[in-house]
């Protein structure tokens, strides 16, 4: 796969285009355009290793102990919180800098959980901590909700999981 193929996004490519199952009161938010693709491949699961094509990660993945494992290595559920926490602060100095704002000393931390759902499968919920000791509540407020529409993460999850935004 190489990036100017990288990742069917559509199958129309129409503007007006809705996937079936795409409820007409949900915004559209599918990239139009593909401008990076992440590449990683996994190796034994929850017990073994990930990688990335570009070497820039390589770790040993484990269950943690709250699931029945040794914890001896990362999960996937830390790499989601600090993708999310990551991406939505990028997306929350985006808005605050186009909204005027400098917010230096702004902290996003996040916690994802994991448990059974009622399919019989797993699912997660995230919660968000939001730090902007600089700017004034009502502010930051907007500026979040505003991140919350911006960052890719939130677009994602976005009425598939559970996502808390608490403002701090």
């Amino acid at each position: 796969m190489t990036d100017d193929t990288a990742v069917e996004t559509r199958s129309d490519t129409r503007p007006d285009a809705r996937p079936e199952g795409l409820r007409e009161d949900r915004p559209d938010t599918r990239p139009t355009k593909i401008m990076y693709v992440a590449e990683a491949t996994a190796h034994g699961g929850r017990d073994g290793y990930i990688s990335s094509q570009d070497g820039q990660i390589d770790l040993k993945v484990a269950m943690p102990p709250a699931m029945g494992g040794d914890g001896d290595g990362t999960n996937p559920e830390q790499l989601f919180a600090a993708g999310y926490s990551s991406c939505f602060h990028n997306a929350l100095v985006l808005v605050g800098r186009r909204a005027g704002y400098d917010l230096t000393g702004s902290t996003v931390a996040a916690k994802v959980g994991i448990g059974p759902n009622r399919q019989r499968g797993y699912g997660l919920a995230v919660a968000l901590s939001v730090s902007l000791p600089v700017i004034d509540q009502d502010i930051a407020a907007k500026l979040v909700d505003a991140a919350h529409q911006v960052c890719p993460y939130s677009n994602a999850t976005r009425d598939n999981i559970d996502v808390t935004i608490v403002l701090g």
